[in-house]
């Protein structure tokens, strides 16, 4: 028989032995992990020397599963996240090893620091005060601390500037802070506001797109910065930009609305270039008034459209129409050097050789390297100077843009009237000269070659501008061709 007292012996004594056994069999255990957490240690130092910054990474990561409540695991392993430019990560790794020792001083300094880049100032004096009170002459916390109240400064006086109106010096005070705090989201916000108001669009971009990556899911920010691409006229880039938005809503209602308006113009205007490439100005004026339905109130977009519809209309020789076009481009941006070359050239094809001129010459006051331009006013000069000479249109009574089949026709026409032999009227010479300026008109523009060198200006049956030509005002040699009594045939 066991008595009472036995009992609570024997049980109190196999209780002894299992807690003896399970303390050997940690201590071996806990022998093992102290090599490998150690072993970690010894590797993510090593490649963060060599900047093997992710593998050194993954080797911190092991060190702190290994041993939880080793502080210095944590505090290395935020060291790697802050070279990696991941502060949010460090942060709660300098909380844990504070939290497991108050009184490190370089973990305060770290976070101090963290919470200063990012804005949050009130933390950033409480942990560089902590560090003072265990180290009062510590030159990192003391530097950083005397940087707070300043930036507190001038965020107020940011913010004072900001209201009443005074945009500039809100844009300068904002600058000084954001020196100081970097990866303050809220403070680049402002800052974009003021950049958007003074019309600095680049700017403005140029401080939203870091809050893309400081603020989570930043819907906002990307919907901004698309907007802000598309006033630019940078459609393509506004297209790229709000569907990241879609891509982390895809029901945002205000990224939805204006990703349907301009994919819409973007297919349009890309369908229209191809076709100008292509030289297809008929289709490509269809696409261009598709796209002016969709936008046409926004500068970038008026002046873009408004450019290619008047080039379309002069590459098609609808000179009224596209004289009017680029005169209403210009009315919006008087600085528009392509739409004084597309007007310069429709003047031409109407042959107001001093408007063409004078556009020209306008478009390289602008630019003066501007190919174009300078091409441009050199044709219309030469064209000007040979309008004073023998003009093969108006011989013919044709356009500069007729085609070879008109040409061929108003020979014809021409050709039967005025034949010496055929001529009823009294003035046999001017007959004569009429036929051989018909004759020459028909030879140079239904050449290619010839009417080319004509359309920039030279005269190619001109002996003064053709060395070897034929002389004297006929392209003939021996003068005129027919004698009298001639029975002219035509054969085309």
């Amino acid at each position: 028989m066991w008595t009472k007292a036995s009992l609570v012996y024997r049980v109190f004594s196999s209780l002894s032995v299992f807690f003896m056994t399970l303390d050997t069999e940690r201590q071996g255990v806990d022998g093992d992990t102290t090599i490998d957490v150690d072993k970690h240690l010894e590797l993510g130092k090593k490649l963060l020397a060599a900047g093997q910054l992710t593998e050194a990474l993954s080797h911190y990561h092991a060190a702190v599963e290994g041993d939880p409540m080793n502080y210095m695991t944590y505090f290395r392993r935020a060291a790697v996240y802050l070279a990696l430019g991941k502060s949010k990560s460090a942060l709660p790794d300098l909380d844990y090893v504070i939290g497991l020792r108050p009184d490190f001083t370089k973990a305060r300094i770290q976070r101090g620091n963290i919470n200063l880049k990012q804005g949050d100032l009130a933390a950033a004096e409480e942990d560089f005060e902590n560090v003072l009170e265990v180290d009062p002459e510590n030159e990192a916390a003391l530097s950083k601390l005397h940087l707070i109240d300043p930036t507190k400064e001038e965020i107020a006086q940011g913010k004072d500037a900001m209201k009443i109106g005074d945009y500039g010096s809100a844009i300068n005070f904002f600058s000084r802070a954001i020196e100081i705090c970097p990866w303050d989201p809220f403070l680049r916000q402002l800052r974009a506001e003021c950049y958007e108001i003074v019309g600095d669009t680049i700017k403005a971009i140029g401080d939203i797109r870091p809050t893309l990556k400081l603020i989570p899911d930043n819907t906002e920010g990307y919907y901004k910065i698309s907007l802000l691409h598309y006033l630019l006229g940078e459609a393509d880039e506004s297209l790229k930009e709000i569907r990241e938005c879609l891509k982390l809503d895809q029901d945002h209602p205000k990224c939805f609305k204006h990703y349907k308006k301009v994919k819409k113009l973007v297919k349009f205007m890309t369908d229209a270039q191809r076709f100008i490439d292509e030289e297809k100005y008929e289709d490509a004026l269809l696409k261009l008034k598709a796209a002016f339905k969709v936008e046409s109130k926004e500068h970038a977009y008026f002046t873009k459209l408004m450019g290619d519809i008047c080039h379309c209309q002069m590459k098609l020789g609808r000179t009224t129409e596209a004289i009017g076009s680029c005169t209403e481009v210009l009315g919006v941006d008087e600085n528009d050097i392509e739409a004084f070359c597309d007007r310069g050239e429709a003047y031409l094809l109407e042959e107001n050789y001093d408007a063409a001129i004078k556009d020209f010459q306008a478009a390289k006051n602008i630019n003066g390297d501007f190919h174009r331009a300078q091409e441009g006013l050199e044709k219309a000069q030469r064209l000007q100077k040979q309008s004073k000479k023998r003009d093969y249109y108006k011989i013919l009574g044709l356009k500069r843009n007729a085609s070879k089949r008109e040409i061929l026709k108003a020979y014809r026409k021409l050709a039967v009237k005025w034949h010496p032999d055929h001529y009823k009227g009294k003035d046999r010479k001017k007959a004569e000269k009429m036929f051989v300026d018909i004759a020459a008109a028909k030879e140079v523009l239904s050449d290619p070659e010839k009417r080319q060198k004509f359309d920039n200006g030279e005269d190619p049956l001109d002996p003064e501008q053709q060395q070897g030509g034929h002389g004297g005002p006929f392209p003939f040699q021996g003068g005129f061709p027919f004698g009298e009594g001639f029975q002219f045939k035509f054969h085309f």
